[in-house]
């Protein structure tokens, strides 16, 4: 996730959803996103390689984005790279305004010309409608983890945390990602890590690739020298990224924990307990959360969500940068955070 220096844009959310959902727009919506010719079964144009499986469907949050901006270019490249790799069938689910709209249908078509995806349907929501709905469970979080006029200071930006009591009950995963990402292999196999979530974990989530809560964290680490709290992978509490995030659905509703951050004041207290004050959004909950509730947490490994940002390099922490931000192994997904360029080569 870019970080608080960066203003003047917005943040788009790219959400996957593995079981089918039929009713959040008109056939009329519908009909204005998809001109790719089906088959009878609803699902791949004659001549695509769609293997017949379930569904991925994706949602997308793009707004205030111009034609040729560097968000619009952005989301293009990040939806780009989806098709090129997948063979899955897959459905878009765009949460957008009226200005915007326009360009992200003109992406969506260039990358279906670009590559033989499986597009069934797209949907579309006006993120004022989405935020109506999930305003007065995440208003709370704005004052602790946000700061005025900063990017991050917009309830859309505490979505995730919502997306259980926003979503219907069909909805039972969900995978939501930053616009400014590449993938370099099919997005099916990130669905896949769901498997890999013991009883109690709820959300999958990588680890921040800098010493951002090293430096958060500072009055605490300073009050506690032998705490974990901000230290670098593997053993440290390092803090987390939400470019990529795997969330259970099923279990966020069931988890009496869970419930406890939206409905009761386990956040206000764990905030006061570790003089957290944040501006990163949904990312500083989840870390917060993470010091005392390790097992609510799938961590990703950090190929699937390779960070490329490098600001706290030079800002403070170059001594042990490089123990945040080496990642080693086949990067999955890479993350371009703070308008950082990302490869041309995969790998």
């Amino acid at each position: 996730m870019n970080h608080i220096f960066i203003t003047q844009s917005w943040r788009l959310l790219i959400v996957l959803f593995l079981f089918t959902f039929n009713g959040i727009a008109s056939d009329d919506e519908r009909r204005n996103l998809v001109s790719k010719p089906t088959t009878n079964n609803g699902y791949c144009a004659e001549g695509n390689n769609c293997k017949q499986e379930e569904e991925l469907h994706i949602v997308m949050i793009l707004t205030r984005a111009t034609p040729g901006s560097r968000l619009a270019v952005r989301f293009e490249e990040t939806i780009n790279s989806v098709f090129k790799h997948t063979t899955s069938r897959l459905h878009f689910l765009f949460v957008t305004d009226k200005d915007t709209r326009s360009v992200l249908h003109q992406a969506v078509n260039n990358a279906k010309k670009n590559w033989p995806s499986c597009v069934v349907k797209s949907t579309t929501h006006f993120v004022e409608d989405v935020l109506k709905k999930i305003y007065s469970y995440v208003e709370k979080f704005q004052p602790m983890f946000s700061s005025k006029g900063s990017y991050y200071n917009d309830a859309i930006f505490f979505l995730s945390v919502a997306m259980h009591k926003f979503l219907p009950a069909q909805f039972k995963r969900v995978v939501m990602m930053d616009s400014d990402l590449k993938f370099t292999t099919d997005i099916r196999n990130l669905f896949n890590l769901f498997h890999e979530f013991q009883p109690n974990n709820i959300i999958g989530i990588g680890r921040e690739s800098q010493p951002v809560y090293r430096h958060v964290f500072w009055q605490y680490r300073h009050e506690n020298p032998k705490t974990r709290v901000g230290d670098p992978p593997p053993h440290g509490l390092t803090g987390f990224n939400s470019g990529v995030l795997l969330l259970d659905l099923e279990r966020m509703r069931k988890s009496k924990l869970f419930g406890q951050v939206l409905d009761e004041n386990l956040p206000e207290n764990l905030a006061k307990k570790y003089h957290f004050r944040g501006h990163l959004g949904d990312q500083d909950l989840y870390t917060l959360l993470h010091m005392e509730y390790n097992d609510m947490f799938y961590v990703l490994p950090c190929t699937w969500n390779r960070q490329l940002c490098t600001y706290w390099r030079d800002h403070g922490y170059k001594d042990v940068f490089d123990l945040y931000f080496k990642c080693d192994g086949k990067i999955n997904v890479y993350h371009g955070n703070c308008n950082t360029p990302i490869p041309d080569n995969e790998g």
